[in-house]
């Protein structure tokens, strides 16, 4: 996938949409080999690459960072950015300013959280020639707000309110939402309700496509084991055990041998 145009392709011939997050070069080259057909460098990497507790200490200085670092490893995959927290909510001239710099660092589209209050800013953005994905559900930006990190549109006022949001976004000109941290069958409704793609994370297996984290399908975090998490590596063990058999190498003068020597 190259084109913005094409995630309606794929929606109209029922072709599920995989998407990948990505923080650095040396993942981007390896993705970019893949069959996955977007990348998300999302505000996550506060998370899974700087230590924080949530998404809100992702800045723009460290999106712009980690956004160039993956363009510079991906020729071929549509790159999506998420603009950081409240980047959207500091008046249309910060928010464009902002965006301007994203694009600038390689992103082909931005995503922003929420729907209320924001659908003025997201349709200026896409006024502007910006493509914007939309997020609604668990919005991690807002997870003070939400009480943590827990389902979203359990009840049906709930629902309702996310069905809305769903439609207000795709009226507003989205080109795809991210459904997260929502009931399966929340999803599926949503997503036959609107003409877009939908891409769940925690949505179960009705909506238009899928993103993950990469270091989380990877199994880098032997303690981050949510329900919605499939884990095709145990990444953990297998670089921990690199590193001790490096290590005992060292100590016991096999490495470096004569073939590695000059």
């Amino acid at each position: 996938m190259t084109s913005v145009l094409e995630f309606q392709r794929y929606k109209k011939r029922s072709k599920p949409i995989s998407v990948i997050t990505c923080y650095d070069y040396w993942s981007a080259k390896i993705i970019d080999e893949t069959s996955i057909d977007a990348v998300l460098v999302g505000d996550s990497v506060a998370m899974v690459m700087h230590g924080y507790d949530t998404t809100v200490n992702a800045n723009l200085e460290m999106m712009k960072l980690h956004i160039s670092a993956v363009r510079k490893g991906l020729k071929n995959k549509f790159l999506i950015a998420d603009m950081p927290f409240l980047t959207h909510r500091k008046g249309l001239k910060y928010l464009i300013e902002s965006v301007d710099d994203v694009m600038k660092c390689g992103a082909q589209a931005v995503k922003i959280e929420g729907a209320n209050g924001h659908l003025e800013a997201i349709s200026h953005v896409i006024d502007s020639g910006v493509p914007v994905m939309g997020h609604i559900g668990l919005t991690p930006q807002s997870v003070h707000q939400l009480g943590g990190f827990k389902v979203q549109g359990k009840n049906d006022e709930q629902a309702k309110h996310l069905i809305d949001d769903a439609k207000s976004l795709e009226q507003a000109g989205c080109f795809a939402i991210v459904l997260e941290m929502v009931p399966s069958d929340l999803a599926k409704t949503i997503s036959e309700l609107v003409s877009i793609p939908t891409i769940g994370i925690g949505a179960g297996q009705h909506t238009d496509g899928q993103v993950i984290v990469l270091q989380d399908m990877l199994g880098m975090n032997k303690d981050f084991s949510p329900k919605f998490l499939k884990k095709y590596l145990d990444g953990y063990e297998l670089i921990k055990s690199a590193i001790d058999c490096y290590d005992k190498d060292v100590k016991e003068k096999l490495f470096p041998t004569k073939k590695e020597s000059f």
